[in-house]
């Protein structure tokens, strides 16, 4: 009786026996969906942007020949330039304010919370997002108008009301309200994937809950802090509702500098397709930074 071999393991080398010519066919049909998306909807449209960016003064229906930098030049104008300022502040404080407010609550329940409520909870914070943003944004012009919900409890409690709407304060609460589940998400991803045991061989070494948190937790979450700070500032940077509703005129950001060149009532599209590339550039910088620092940080834990 002849015993027949077992089927050979397909070897390792396999791969690399395929003809040339269906290898490249198949990475191309799998890149093939993306990369199309990516031409259409990001690259061709930037680089329309881009071409409009370069023609001054031009107007729905004028004919597009690209003839300096003239645009750029003009973002670069006092107030212009405070335009601009005031968007990056407004960005970098509702990142800072959603980092301070989102860091302990997702401390809290990623490793305080009981374990069965954990899901629940993240559920419940995330919530707002399930409504209109613009929704949203009205309820904080009913809560912080003067005579809304905030200077009534202020004025129960004997305390002098607030003059916030139509400030950068009100755009900057409205925003951190906005993003704050953003931050949070991606913090407690983080922070759940937090090794333990390194906190209890700290406390087992005498150290103090704050040498811990700042030498352990912090460092350990420092890819998920940079991640949710990235969201959170490139998406506050292009917000367009909440400084339209909460700020008034005094809170003029780069996003509504830049619908009023394309939708206002004196149009320059060659002004606003420069402003976007500025927009563009700062979001790839910030990119380009976390891509650095973040994977050097997370190599060197």
């Amino acid at each position: 009786m002849s015993v027949s071999p077992p089927p050979s393991a397909p070897s390792p080398s396999r791969k690399s026996e395929l003809p040339w010519g269906s290898r490249w066919l198949g990475v191309t049909g799998l890149l093939a969906p993306a990369g199309l998306w990516l031409l259409l909807l990001l690259v061709l449209p930037t680089l329309v942007i881009f071409q409009l960016s370069l023609v001054p003064n031009i107007r729905p229906g004028d004919v597009v020949i690209p003839s300096g930098i003239d645009n750029y030049l003009r973002a670069l104008e006092p107030g212009n330039l405070r335009v601009v300022l005031r968007s990056l502040k407004l960005a970098l404080g509702t990142t800072g304010l959603c980092l301070l407010l989102g860091f302990p609550v997702a401390y809290w329940i990623a490793l305080l919370a009981p374990q069965r409520w954990r899901n629940l909870l993240l559920l419940g914070f995330v919530l707002p997002l399930w409504t209109s943003s613009l929704l949203r944004t009205y309820a904080w012009i009913a809560i912080l108008r003067p005579t809304g919900v905030l200077n009534s409890v202020l004025g129960l409690v004997g305390l002098p009301g607030l003059d916030i709407l139509n400030r950068p304060p009100a755009v900057l609460v409205g925003m951190s309200y906005s993003f704050l589940p953003y931050m949070v998400l991606i913090l407690y991803s983080s922070l759940e994937k937090l090794d333990r045991q390194l906190l209890e061989a700290s406390a087992d070494l005498g150290a103090t809950p704050i040498q811990t948190f700042f030498k352990i937790t912090v460092p350990q979450s420092l890819p998920g802090i940079a991640a949710g700070s990235l969201l959170v500032f490139i998406t506050s940077l292009g917000d367009f509702i909440d400084p339209e509703l909460l700020g008034g005129a005094s809170s003029m950001t780069v996003a509504r500098l830049i619908y009023n060149q394309f939708l206002g009532q004196t149009p320059n599209w060659g002004f606003g397709s420069a402003l976007s590339m500025v927009l563009i550039f700062a979001v790839s910088l910030a990119i380009a930074l976390l891509l650095k620092y973040g994977d050097s940080s997370a190599t060197q834990r």
